[in-house]
């Protein structure tokens, strides 16, 4: 089990740093591209998904933060960077580690936390107990409200890091049976490997996006 996961861990070493996790800044250097270099397909498809995600994230905003959908916009980015390289051969993917996606997830929730709370102390203590509650179960609604608010980073974080793991595990999996298979049943594994990377592209898309929107949805509930 520890040479099944030792494909997440940060080995690679330079002075006693570990410089895995430089692999999350490649995404990065996509960006420039675009300003100097004449324009592509993959320039004008980029532009055209930043182009719908505004609009869809506009959307979802309320009127006074609609600024905010260029934060989740760069979120989007370089989350999906980092999946797609992490499908590249010996690239570190930092989104399948809790610290990375932690690192994103937590102080964003702490910032809408403390401008909600600072700001809106009224709307945020009224969206504790949803309209129509019986006064018998209010308590239990806060409750439930105070655990389903405050676990919101969490559940952001695992669900990308459990995503990715999960694709990354299969097809390592897959791939150390390789060896020991006869050619015909190797066509075989070749094809579902195959497969399988078309269905973890999609996965690195989905994943990305649910994020964004969902923490655009969490910065709506702060009106």
């Amino acid at each position: 089990m520890a040479n099944l996961f030792s494909i997440f861990e940060p080995s690679s070493s330079l002075f006693s740093i570990s410089t895995n996790w430089l692999s999350t800044m490649l995404g990065l250097m996509f960006i420039p591209y675009l300003y100097w270099a004449s324009p592509s397909r993959w320039s004008l498809m980029w532009s055209k998904i930043i182009f719908t995600l505004h609009k869809e994230f506009k959307a979802l905003l309320m009127p006074s933060h609609i600024g905010a959908s260029t934060l989740f916009i760069s979120l989007f980015s370089l989350i999906v960077y980092n999946n797609f390289l992490g499908l590249l051969p010996y690239v570190f993917t930092s989104s399948s580690h809790m610290v990375m996606n932690l690192s994103l997830s937590l102080p964003l929730w702490i910032t809408l936390m403390l401008f909600g709370w600072l700001n809106h102390t009224r709307h945020m203590l009224a969206h504790l107990v949803p309209q129509g509650t019986p006064a018998a179960l209010m308590p239990f609604m806060v409750i439930i409200e105070t655990i389903s608010n405050v676990i919101r980073p969490g559940t952001l974080a695992v669900r990308l890091t459990a995503n990715m793991i999960a694709g990354h595990l299969l097809l390592t999996l897959l791939g150390n049976t390789g060896p020991s298979l006869s050619l015909t049943v190797l066509s075989v594994l070749i094809f579902s490997q195959i497969l399988l990377l078309i269905l973890e592209s999609a996965v690195a898309i989905i994943q990305s996006y649910v994020f964004a929107v969902l923490s655009t949805l969490y910065t709506s509930e702060i009106n």
